[in-house]
């Protein structure tokens, strides 16, 4: 029987083996070929090589968590150890979503929270951005187009790869018309704008991002404020774009700098422009889906990463 000793001596040892060792038994318990002892400041590892290897990937991933976050707590350990696929089933419970697929993490969040593409589709967005300026993100309710897009953002921010991100919707759906909401401008606009908020809430820490809000280093706004700015150097979603019109879409992607990233996202089968008014989505996505460095991703209901009944609510509606 092989043995490997791990020292301990940098690491809280109370937050790495919790409260009456739950931790420690929630590891051992990821690995039952394995024996462990936990001696001071040093962990014997004992059993096959190839086991011993596996823990020690998943063990140095646990370190460099409790190093990020300051702490750990059951479900975020569960999610890295992979217990007897607890933390797949406990998303599938949460959301509905298939535990069978599982992307690479694209940002971490306060208090452990990884985020990370859920569907095939999803990691398609992760992988296009890196390849185009402008992508398009289509499909029904609950595919994660919006939290997806907006992770993307955030990991670009923190990978200094702009320095701003700028978030936008249609602030009402039928023409932005905010005058007889009561309150002022952000009292009327900001419920417009929530899941935005919503989204930035799981990723940022909440003095972070309030400090990021009042510096404008993110700022979201609707979608009529963008008119005559070139926004450059940073990472731009519109959201809800099937109810921006066509001289709003095409005002919106002609406000593109140089360095500037965009993503639209939208729900098609969800347009709330009066009727003979046309989605700037529904032309934008004929008209530019073959030219290069613009691509379009639509995600289905086998996307839906929300309650397992919103993909049967959206069946029986005939959405998907």
């Amino acid at each position: 029987m092989n043995e490997v000793l791990i020292p301990l001596e940098d690491v809280n040892l109370v937050t790495l083996w919790g409260p009456q060792n739950e931790h420690f038994e929630l590891i051992r318990k990821g690995f039952p070929k394995l024996r462990l002892v936990a001696r001071g400041d040093e962990l014997k590892v004992l059993g096959e090589e190839s086991e011993q290897k596996r823990f020690k990937r998943v063990f140095e991933g646990i370190l460099q968590h409790i190093e990020r976050f300051q702490n750990l707590d059951s479900n975020a350990l569960e999610d890295l150890v992979g217990i007897n696929g607890a933390a797949e089933k406990r998303t599938e419970k949460k959301t509905g979503e298939s535990s069978a697929f599982k992307g690479e993490p694209i940002v971490y969040g306060p208090n452990g929270l990884i985020v990370r593409a859920r569907t095939p589709n999803q990691l398609k967005m992760v992988d296009s951005i890196s390849k185009n300026d402008i992508l398009f993100a289509i499909g029904p309710a609950g595919t994660g187009k919006t939290y997806t897009a907006v992770a993307l953002a955030v990991r670009a921010l923190r990978n200094k790869e702009i320095k701003r991100i700028i978030l936008t919707r249609p602030a009402v759906e039928a023409g932005e018309n905010l005058g007889f909401l009561p309150g002022d401008l952000k009292e009327k606009v900001d419920p417009y704008l929530r899941p935005l908020y919503d989204a930035l809430d799981d990723m940022i820490p909440s003095d972070k991002l309030k400090d990021y809000l009042e510096r404008r280093v993110i700022e979201v706004a609707p979608l009529a404020f963008m008119r005559g700015r070139t926004l450059d150097n940073c990472f731009v979603i519109l959201d809800e774009a099937q109810n921006a019109t066509d001289m709003q879409l095409k005002m919106f992607l002609t406000r593109m700098g140089p360095t500037a990233k965009f993503i639209v996202t939208g729900d098609l089968t969800q347009i709330d422009l009066p009727k003979k008014t046309q989605s700037g989505l529904a032309t934008a996505v004929k008209l530019l889906e073959n030219i290069n460095g613009i691509d379009i991703i639509h995600l289905s209901g086998s996307d839906v990463v929300r309650h397992k009944l919103v993909r049967r609510i959206l069946e029986a509606y005939g959405d998907i």
